[in-house]
């Protein structure tokens, strides 16, 4: 019988993403895939294969049931989860038995949430990826009643966890300047480094609206430029003077001007800012931002030598004399066959 994963219920914004489709900006189509590509990391460590597609759910997630018994990994943000009743630890691999359902709820920190599965799913790749690209219409929201096939999983080893990665509550994004920058002048970048912006509510997959504490933002003598290329990470200035983070199902071209850029590592940040977290941008010269770069890239491939297991062996543990594992001792002098006061 064929491995697979139907969904019972689905939050508004569930979909299968991977790591994207490259090299299709000139036909008009960004790389799209995982708004937060660590996470899509950090679940292959966990389940210790390759990167591979995911659910991500934004928001909310749902309730999924496993035709078999097979292995998950929750990432990204953390939601209220349970696995027939069962709470689960997150940023963590699990064992599912077959039949089992797994309940997703809201977000308690951070925006979007992955559900990872041992073997990943089945289903056929289109242009090279399995993501759904809604901006451009490739594929669609994952639905109640939706079945996915799963993968073959040649491995069995679960009750994995990693460390959390601190992305989940805005504060300072990286920035490089843009081929625009000069337009708006350097009092303008001074003032916009020394704002502080709000995540607001109008936010999907291909933008994040941020909102200032004071004025807009214009280029100088309000000046137009003529529609080029752009790319996730460019940050936009609309008419109304507020900056938009372009993320990973932006337009590959636009006309309004772009006053920085946020580095790579950091646009996981941007995505996983909950609605009204607090945004400061910090200015880096090139070579400062190409060696954090390289220093991000290392640390993913670094992750499954990061993972723990989720319940420690205590032959194994050289800090368990660190722990209390007798309550109710208070006195190593005492004699504990005396009765005290009563």
């Amino acid at each position: 019988m064929t491995r697979h994963l139907r969904v019972i219920e689905a939050g508004p914004a569930v979909t299968l993403q991977d790591l994207g489709r490259s090299g299709y900006i000139a036909q008009g189509l960004t790389r799209g895939g995982a708004m937060d590509r660590r996470a899509l990391y950090e679940g292959a460590a966990l389940l210790g294969q390759r990167v591979s597609a995911a659910i991500e759910m934004i928001g909310y997630g749902g309730a999924f049931e496993f035709s078999q018994a097979t292995r998950i990994a929750l990432t990204g943000a953390p939601m209220q989860v349970s696995l027939d009743g069962a709470t689960l630890s997150w940023n963590a691999s699990h064992a599912v038995p077959a039949g089992a359902t797994l309940a997703l709820g809201g977000v308690r920190a951070g925006a979007v949430g992955y559900l990872h599965i041992g073997g990943g799913f089945d289903v056929p790749t289109l242009m090279g990826s399995v993501s759904a690209h809604l901006a451009a219409g490739l594929g669609t929201i994952l639905t109640p009643g939706t079945t996915l096939p799963l993968g073959c999983d040649t491995d069995d080893k679960s009750g994995l966890l990693l460390p959390q990665h601190a992305r989940f509550a805005g504060g300072s994004i990286r920035i490089v300047r843009s081929h625009q920058t000069h337009v708006f002048g350097e009092s303008t970048l001074a003032r916009f480094l020394n704002t502080t912006f709000t995540r607001d509510a109008r936010a999907n997959r291909q933008g994040i609206r941020m909102t200032p504490d004071g004025d807009g933002f214009a280029a100088e003598g309000g000046l137009s430029v003529v529609s080029e290329i752009i790319a996730p990470g460019d940050i936009q200035i609309t008419g109304d003077g507020a900056p938009y983070v372009l993320m990973c199902e932006s337009q590959t071209t636009g006309g309004y001007p772009r006053l920085a850029t946020v580095i790579p590592s950091d646009l996981p940040k941007v995505a996983q800012a909950p609605l009204g977290a607090q945004i400061r941008f910090e200015l880096l010269d090139m070579d400062a931002a190409v060696d954090i770069e390289q220093r991000a890239n290392a640390q993913l491939q670094a992750l499954p030598a990061a993972c723990q297991p989720l319940v420690r062996n205590p032959l194994q543990m050289q800090d368990l004399l660190g722990y209390t594992l007798i309550s109710g001792v208070v006195d190593a002098h005492a004699n504990p066959f005396e009765r005290g006061p009563s």
